[in-house]
């Protein structure tokens, strides 16, 4: 038992929640971003501009997402490189064979063949050869056997979640704006959960709603302590930088929490407001305003599908209050009242 413990730590192959659920995943929603989000973000300029270039180039970029997936897991998990390289092949594969859930099936096989591969590295004299073959044959062979019913049983959750979120907007639209918010501000990746889950329509609303909350909430509590660039930092950024003080005092979460239960039900019940562009896009919150970009693509993939007639006057307002005015104003608003009780004291949202 010590030989292989002490052959794990030589491997660096750590089973830990953190480094598979923490780490790996947002960095497979990284790379998502850098090529499913993005991809479809070109896409929707060279659409809306007629620029067929853009297309062409948006259509390279989400094709990518298994490979780009699998290769920053792999990176998370410091794998060396030949073990690196040989995933952008089984992610592929684990995209393609789990469907709908992709992701979710790209994020356990690319792990498995990523510790595989690192535990063959550089054993032989034809590490060249040995390394790739295991990585790549564990990692497809897995994709072939697995993939599809890890997909499908990702996007049967995502469907039971959109459609009880059909069924009782106002109640799902809290639970779903609470949690998906409050996985933004935690070291884990909120982008990666929408995403896996394929977590769209009234749902995906109401996940950009929870994690706007927390974002602006956040910005807008703190300005007092950390000014306009504690504002941008975060507002555009993430509310994760707060972190550390909800350790230290977690009511500073509260009012954020309570924002986001009112926006959800008010996105889902009032406004219905949907996300129908990449599922990534609904747990990305207002960072780089990639959210709100998402919402807008899923109205122009509506008015070409023939759903949606145009864009009106409702649908901006409807994203400008839920996304930026009412997070901003209740989450000051409650943070007045907890700094007033002191739950809240000077300093408590300062950034370092």
């Amino acid at each position: 038992m010590n030989k292989f413990k002490a052959f794990l730590k030589r491997k660096d192959i750590v089973f830990s929640a953190k480094r598979y659920g923490i780490d790996a995943m947002s960095a497979m929603a990284q790379g998502l971003f850098c090529s499913l989000l993005i991809g479809t973000i070109i896409n929707t300029l060279g659409t809306q501009f007629s620029l067929p270039f853009l297309n062409d180039i948006g259509g390279f970029a989400t094709s990518m997402s298994g490979p780009a997936m699998a290769c920053a897991i792999g990176y998370a998990l410091k794998a060396p490189p030949l073990v690196l390289y040989s995933l952008l092949a089984v992610g592929a594969s684990a995209n393609s064979f789990g469907g709908a859930g992709g992701p979710l099936a790209v994020l356990i096989i690319a792990i498995l063949a990523a510790e595989l591969g690192k535990a063959v590295s550089k054993e032989t004299r034809i590490d060249l050869i040995v390394t790739p073959f295991v990585t790549i044959f564990s990692g497809v062979g897995l994709s072939a056997l697995i993939a599809p019913y890890i997909g499908e049983a990702a996007s049967a959750l995502g469907r039971l979640i959109m459609q009880a979120t059909e069924l009782q907007p106002f109640l799902m639209g809290i639970i779903v704006s609470v949690l998906v918010g409050i996985a933004l501000t935690l070291p884990i990746s909120s982008a990666a959960i929408c995403a896996a889950l394929s977590l769209t329509g009234l749902a995906g609303g109401a996940a950009v709603a929870g994690c706007s909350a927390q974002m602006i909430g956040f910005a807008v509590m703190s300005f007092r302590e950390n000014g306009v660039g504690g504002l941008l930092s975060q507002g555009i950024g993430t509310s994760m930088l707060q972190m550390g003080n909800i350790v230290r005092n977690p009511k500073i979460w509260i009012p954020p929490i309570l924002a986001s239960a009112i926006t959800g039900p008010l996105a889902t019940c009032v406004f219905r407001l949907e996300m129908n562009g990449a599922p990534i896009s609904s747990g990305m919150g207002t960072c780089g305003l990639v959210g709100q970009i998402g919402v807008y693509t899923g109205w122009v993939n509506d008015i070409a599908a023939g759903t949606k007639t145009e864009i009106t006057a409702v649908d901006w307002a409807g994203l400008a209050l839920i996304c930026f005015v009412l997070p901003a104003v209740l989450t000051w608003a409650f943070g007045l009242v907890l700094r007033k009780i002191g739950w809240i004291k000077e300093n408590d949202l300062k950034l370092d």
